[in-house]
């Protein structure tokens, strides 16, 4: 459901981009689309710009942020970056890779940006929306998902709109999202979240291995996380009584992420299927087993954290 207020949806393109820039830059948040889901952002060096992201998802502030930049420049001067970092950043940015790093010294990031830690998440988008944004602000952009915390994320303008209503005075619309889960966070040498560039992906790199830490280092790491309303029910192969069944390959059911088993499709369809069947007459949602391959353990580790209550 619309919230009473609804936020003001610019076609993307450079009229909507200056209006959005200029928001940004008068310390205001507008929602982005990036490559992997629609974002919320702001002036990474505006604490009042980014405690306005908090408040408006209602996100715990120990939850760090992801900070987009334009090039590998710019992310050096927010940034250290070791070899490792820079062999990444060679391969796979512009596009939906995160590196967690040493913040730099003097960088200029509000704290609330890092959750007070010394390291920063850092990336560099592909999406031209997002792309023309950061050139047209001239500032470095911190945004989570655009979406109420632990909610679905948003990979539509409608998502957006829906969850955070007025909260977020300004949408750039330009369509659906093209990955659909968020990006792949690497520290160091691990894993720290899954996404499109799959481990495999990265290990043609580096030897990377999948990991994580005891304490929220970066985003995208709370055990409930990309939720929707209803109970949802994992690995279903049949839709049981009361059941919305978002099918994969074989399994059919009221909506599927794949009826070929493209897990690349899946990906980009996932918080969309979710978003419409929290929507759904079903009391539940199920779905269907999708395989623990390539981008497929970034939908599963979603999937996960979404189940997890």
């Amino acid at each position: 459901m619309m919230n009473a207020q609804s936020p003001v949806i610019r076609r993307y393109g450079m009229a909507a981009v200056q209006e959005a820039a200029g928001v940004i830059r008068a310390g205001g948040i507008v929602a982005v689309p990036t490559e992997t889901v629609y974002g919320l952002a702001a002036d990474a060096r505006d604490s009042a710009a980014v405690a306005r992201i908090y408040a408006a998802k209602g996100r715990p502030s120990f939850n760090p942020l992801i900070v987009h930049v334009l090039d590998l420049a710019a992310a050096a001067r927010i940034a250290v970056l070791d070899a490792d970092a820079h062999a990444l950043a060679a391969r796979f940015w512009p596009g939906p890779l995160t590196l967690v790093l040493p913040v730099r010294a003097g960088a200029g990031i509000a704290s609330l940006v890092t959750a007070g830690l010394e390291t920063i998440a850092i990336r560099v988008p592909a999406h031209r929306a997002m792309r023309a944004l950061l050139a047209e602000s001239a500032a470095p952009l911190a945004a989570p998902s655009a979406n109420a915390s632990n909610g679905i994320s948003p990979t539509r303008a409608g998502h957006v709109a829906a969850s955070l209503g007025a909260r977020v005075p300004l949408i750039l619309d330009d369509g659906a999202t093209a990955a659909g889960v968020e990006s792949t966070i690497v520290a160091g040498r691990t894993i720290l979240r899954p996404g499109p560039v799959t481990a495999e992906m990265l290990r043609d790199v580096l030897p990377v291995a999948a990991g994580g830490t005891a304490h929220v280092s970066a985003p995208g790491q709370l055990p409930t996380h990309y939720a929707p309303r209803k109970p949802l029910r994992l690995e279903a192969v049949a839709r049981e009584a009361g059941e919305w069944l978002i099918g994969f390959g074989t399994v059919e059911g009221d909506d599927t992420l794949s009826a070929t088993g493209d897990l690349d499709e899946a990906a980009a369809r996932l918080f969309d299927a979710l978003h419409r069947a929290d929507a759904s007459a079903g009391a539940r949602i199920a779905v269907a087993p999708v395989p623990e391959a390539g981008v497929g353990v970034a939908i599963n580790d979603r999937l996960r954290r979404a189940a997890h209550r």
